[in-house]
């Protein structure tokens, strides 16, 4: 844990969640959680509210109609993208903003790893939203990493060229990956045990005993992200770096490419959160 802890030592190191980000993270994993409660959580939140009305209407949702209300958008929106807007709005908010950090690229990475983790979770007939959510933290660990040690994760970058590298440059340079820090980070936010584990298992998911879905998810899906953003095929670079993880998932490289949106799809909407 040292390797993880010193991310953390400064009082700094710890974003805050909002009051209501903590409750609709709760709500994962209750079979009696409805849309009128998730709704009714982000209606409390005046300033969420009008943020999740503004991003629903975005096309990143595909809305079939302009919407004013939040009622309206949770009707057409549904309980899992309802949750997972409002989520997404607050960890905006909260994720510091460090000197020298790509805001455009972390997001855009996040968002296409969480709608990568949606598409992956559905192939194996899973619920998508807590590997959703995972996606979209994966790379919290990053940022915190970033601040403590700059010159680090600048080295990191560098020599980490091919997608899903920094995996095994990070484990090299630090002892332990953004995973890793990333699970940290949630257990210190007193996220639900499963999103933990997702996050922590990710770092390194055919050595996880036992054999966690969730972490081979976000793993396949950290590691498409990373190659849309660099213009490269998703499949071959799934084939050539996780063959053996996605059979494990029980699928191949060719149902993937049958499920797989445009790349453009799933990074739409990552200047909301950039700006």
């Amino acid at each position: 844990m040292a390797a993880i802890d010193r991310f953390f030592a400064s009082a700094h190191s710890l974003p805050a969640l909002p009051e209501v980000a903590l409750k609709l993270f709760d709500t994962f994993g209750r079979e009696q959680t409805t849309l009128g409660e998730v709704a009714d959580l982000i209606s409390k939140d005046t300033a969420l509210s009008m943020r999740v009305l503004r991003m629903a209407n975005s096309a990143r949702y595909g809305m079939r109609r302009q919407v004013g209300h939040l009622q309206d958008a949770a009707a057409l929106l549904g309980l899992d993208a309802l949750r997972g807007l409002a989520l997404t709005a607050c960890l905006a908010d909260a994720f510091p903003r460090p000197a020298g950090f790509d805001r455009r690229r972390f997001w855009a990475q996040n968002l296409a790893t969480a709608g990568y983790a949606r598409v992956l979770a559905r192939m194996v007939h899973r619920e998508a939203g807590l590997d959703e959510m995972a996606g979209l933290l994966l790379r919290s660990g990053q940022l915190l990493m970033l601040i403590a040690e700059p010159g680090q994760v600048a080295l990191v970058e560098s020599m980490a060229g091919a997608p899903d590298s920094v995996f095994d440059v990070e484990r090299r340079q630090f002892g332990c990956t953004h995973a890793e820090v990333s699970a940290e980070l949630a257990a210190r936010w007193h996220l639900p045990i499963a999103l933990v584990d997702a996050l922590y298992t990710a770092g390194h998911p055919m050595a996880a005993q036992p054999f966690s879905v969730s972490g081979a998810i976000v793993r396949l899906a950290s590691t498409m992200a990373d190659a849309g953003e660099d213009a490269l095929d998703r499949c071959e670079t799934v084939r050539l770096t996780h063959a053996p993880l996605l059979a494990r998932l029980g699928t191949t490289v060719e149902a993937l490419a049958a499920w797989l949106p445009d790349h453009a799809t799933v990074v739409v909407g990552s200047a909301e959160f950039a700006a």
